[in-house]
């Protein structure tokens, strides 16, 4: 299965997350015209098995939609590589034999998928392409197929929570300029850059949640130094590899941290500001989602429920 693959089915997606407490279920329908409708979102607590996500698929109507799943941030690795000079259907194959040293596991036993990362139209023709490369072992991606096999739902797309947390930054983003959106769950922190609705940038920040919700003042603030450091640090690499992107902000994602945005804001040399996904989402069927912490547990289900449907 390709990471990145398209399916045909009804408009929209539900996303069934498989997350370490439980099972997150949303479904979202894209619109024309205003804010993308999230007709379903439940949280399943609990044991993760067939039978969770036989009744999350149930209640989200699976058979109907497009269905899709999450990998969590150590299940997989992202690689920026060279792009090889090779026709557009060897590129695969070809990436896979690159990814040989520089895998922490043999790469006979991964899942590869390759996402472009594009070059500034406007500059240099000798401009060298780079791509993502996203590989999993086949020990991780095999069991998630076979759940939902057990579980009777068509699984269309395996996806990663860059690519979810693009969707919705891809939606802030001013005209001409890009956004980096900062978020973190129960996998640590992950820093994102889109410009013009594509990823240029994925950074995993190794802080857990649980650290940043430390009632401890000291502890608290160390973990935010490391963080503002990191994202300097990146933020700055970005800035000189990609000088034809101009960030506009940093928006950090919904969740219970506190006091994480007006630190940065002093530290960092661009606007900072936290979202409320109300102001870019239709939550009137799904009111729950007006709070923090539930749009914290939904942010990458709903970013990943937000993808494109594929052209007939």
């Amino acid at each position: 299965m390709r990471f990145f693959k398209k399916a045909r089915k009804k408009d929209g997606w539900l996303t069934i997350a498989v997350q370490r407490d439980g099972v997150a279920a949303t479904s979202v329908k894209r619109s024309p015209e205003g804010k993308p409708f999230v007709r379903f979102a439940h949280f399943l607590p609990g044991q993760v098995d067939a039978g969770a996500l036989d009744k999350a698929g149930r209640e989200g109507q699976a058979n109907a939609y497009h269905c899709a799943t999450l990998l969590a941030g150590g299940e997989y690795q992202v690689l920026s590589v060279e792009a090889p000079n090779v026709p557009t259907d060897e590129l695969r194959t070809a990436i896979r034999w690159r990814l040989k040293d520089l895998l922490d596991f043999p790469v006979d036993d991964a899942t590869v998928d390759v996402l472009a990362i594009p070059v500034d139209a406007g500059g240099a023709a000798r401009a060298q392409q780079s791509v993502f490369a996203v590989a999993a072992r086949n020990s991780v991606i095999k069991p998630r197929q076979q759940l939902f096999r057990d579980a009777k739902i068509g699984l269309s797309v395996i996806d990663i929570p860059e690519m979810a947390q693009r969707n919705i930054s891809a939606m802030l983003e001013p005209e001409g300029r890009g956004v980096a959106m900062l978020s973190f769950g129960q996998d640590g922190g992950l820093l994102t850059v889109s410009f013009r609705g594509e990823l240029y940038l994925s950074r995993r920040v190794e802080i857990a949640l649980e650290l940043l919700l430390d009632p401890d003042h000291e502890r608290k603030h160390a973990a935010f130094d490391r963080i503002t450091l990191e994202l300097q640090r990146s933020l700055d690499h970005f800035e000189r590899q990609f000088s034809f992107i101009s960030v506009s902000k940093l928006v950090l994602a919904p969740s219970d941290v506190t006091g994480l945005d007006d630190y940065l804001s002093s530290n960092l040399y661009m606007p900072v500001e936290s979202i409320d996904l109300a102001s870019v989402f239709d939550f009137s069927a799904t009111p729950a989602l007006l709070e923090k912490t539930q749009q914290g547990r939904f942010f990458l289900p709903l970013g990943a429920a937000l993808r494109e449907r594929a052209a007939p």
